[in-house]
């Protein structure tokens, strides 16, 4: 078998993720059909590129080595498509255009709405996706002009050259969504440790959220079980009363569903909007602020939370 950019690619996938199954999620395929293309791959090479272990997987020595090979022929291969695809497009084009990334927020619609009044007759196009690496990647690629990514605090994005960072909020707590009749929503703020005997769910698609969640229960001496999934699935769960999970702290009020602070704060993650170096981000930048500060207001629980540390997205400009 002859090795194809699909199959780096597959590689890359599978390192960053550090799991098959996320891996397979990243790509758009399967978990068996990617496993039989690592097999087929580790077969054509004639030794193992990951060790499978209990909690993901790991390059080896040789993985590594082919890794750091790989994700240059990648990188180029996205770049070259990127360019390719961005010049068709601009040349199809008629009249402005504003393409956006964003990781799921509270704040895109909002955004969106207010850049359309700001920016009549521009073609505003969007696309979310849960890894900000690849949203940076795109935007570096010519496939975006600017993406609104979250950063987990401790594990920095690797942003790539060329490209200028304009930071909305250095550090944004994280709150916690527990079910109504969980006995620690009746406080106004949550210990760590009353929830320590619950199921934790994350989400490990999303760039260092799973690290950043370990990290911090690490640091207070807890171990409690994790469950991995997607976030729509964690708040059916959360409802039910079966787990408890992170959650941003616009998140608007639901009747049956408890969102509350975490005391002293120890997740949170930095907002920024990237776009490429030398970009006009102006007008984009401030609508989304004005966004930000709408659902922020929206989010009784948050908006005081931002009055209590005299931030000053608590106040209309």
């Amino acid at each position: 078998m002859e090795l194809e950019v699909r199959h780096l690619k597959a590689l890359c996938a599978i390192a960053d993720t550090g799991s098959l199954h996320q891996a397979a999620r990243r790509l758009g395929v399967s978990q068996p059909s990617l496993t039989t293309q690592l097999q087929r791959i580790e077969k054509s090479l004639g030794a193992e590129l990951f060790r499978r272990e209990r909690t993901g997987c790991r390059p080896t020595l040789l993985g590594r080595a082919v890794l750091s090979r790989a994700r240059p022929l990648v990188d180029g291969m996205t770049s070259l498509v990127g360019a390719a695809l961005a010049e068709a497009e601009a040349a199809r084009a008629e009249g402005p255009r504003l393409r956006i990334g964003s990781t799921a927020s509270r704040v895109i619609g909002g955004w969106l709405r207010r850049l359309r009044v700001r920016l009549p007759g521009t073609d505003i196009s969007l696309r979310v996706d849960v890894s900000a690496r690849t949203l940076l990647r795109t935007v570096a690629a010519g496939r975006l002009d600017v993406a609104f990514v979250h950063e987990v605090e401790g594990f920095p994005l690797d942003v790539p050259e060329g490209l200028d960072r304009r930071v909305l909020l250095d550090r944004e707590p994280q709150f916690i969504s527990l079910s109504r009749d969980h006995p620690a929503a009746g406080s106004p703020v949550v210990d760590l440790g009353d929830l320590a005997a619950d199921r934790w769910m994350v989400d490990p698609s999303v760039d260092g959220e799973w690290d950043g969640v370990r990290r911090v229960l690490g640091a207070a001496g807890l171990d409690p079980p994790v469950l991995h999934g997607d976030y729509l699935t964690a708040a059916s769960l959360v409802v039910l009363g079966e787990a408890v999970a992170p959650c941003q702290p616009t998140s608007g009020p639901r009747d049956d569903m408890a969102i509350r602070p975490l005391r002293g704060d120890p997740l949170a993650v930095r907002l920024m909007l990237v776009s490429r170096t030398g970009a006009d981000t102006d007008v984009v930048y401030g609508e989304l602020e004005a966004a930000y500060r709408e659902a922020a207001r929206r989010a009784a629980g948050y908006h005081q939370w931002l009055l209590r540390n005299r931030s000053p997205l608590a106040h209309t400009p």
